[in-house]
């Protein structure tokens, strides 16, 4: 028998109980791209089988796209976010997925999208792919953020220095029940498309 006090949302109960959550550290960098298009395709290799760091090299989603007005670069854009047990291995994971998957990428930049005021708590971006231009890589100051512009085939891969990270909490979930499938489906795409509203939340598993 459910003992916990329960909440009703447009008719529907909810059982007031937990969940399991435990801490992480995060970044969130900014992709840009020439079109939209490139932009998705980007965000999309870059955010890959992140589902859960108990198995990944980190859990990863797209927090939002951003319109050429949001952006650093006055193009299209998206907003990754990226998490992992530790600050080493959320460096090794964020410079792979950088380097192998948004570098790689056609017309991208990729800028930090958290800013910290503690030296330590940063980690490396542009410093580690900036190798990837032997030697002919140029560094550029933007106010007082540095980025590396790194010669590649069709141009230069922009890539910002370094950047901050944050303490992030993991592992929240939801438990749905429902008379059949096809409603518990309907369900949890309507929640998905809620949560998806809050900023500075990913949601890695499908």
């Amino acid at each position: 028998m459910n003992k916990h006090p329960e909440l009703a949302l447009n008719g529907v109960p909810v059982c007031d109980t937990f969940a399991e959550a435990f801490t992480t550290v995060g970044t969130r960098i900014i992709v840009t791209a020439l079109t939209e298009a490139w932009v998705r395709i980007a965000a999309a290799e870059a955010t890959g089988y992140a589902t859960s760091v108990i198995a990944c090299d980190a859990e990863a989603g797209v927090e939002k796209y951003l319109s050429p007005a949001e952006s650093p670069d006055g193009r299209p854009g998206v907003s990754l976010m990226f998490f992992a047990f530790g600050q080493t291995a959320l460096e090794k994971a964020v410079t792979n997925r950088v380097g192998q998957c948004i570098l790689t990428c056609p017309t991208t930049a990729c800028y930090s999208g958290y800013t910290c005021e503690d030296p330590e708590k940063n980690i490396s971006l542009g410093s580690q792919l900036r190798f990837f231009g032997d030697g002919f890589q140029i560094s550029k100051k933007w106010g007082n953020r540095r980025l590396w512009r790194v010669p590649v085939m069709d141009g230069e891969f922009v890539c910002e220095d370094q950047t901050g990270t944050f303490k992030g909490v993991a592992g929240g979930n939801l438990l749905i029940c429902a008379s059949d499938q096809k409603r518990g489906l309907l369900a949890t795409e309507a929640a998905v498309s809620a949560m998806q509203q809050v900023d500075l939340t990913i949601l890695p598993f499908p």
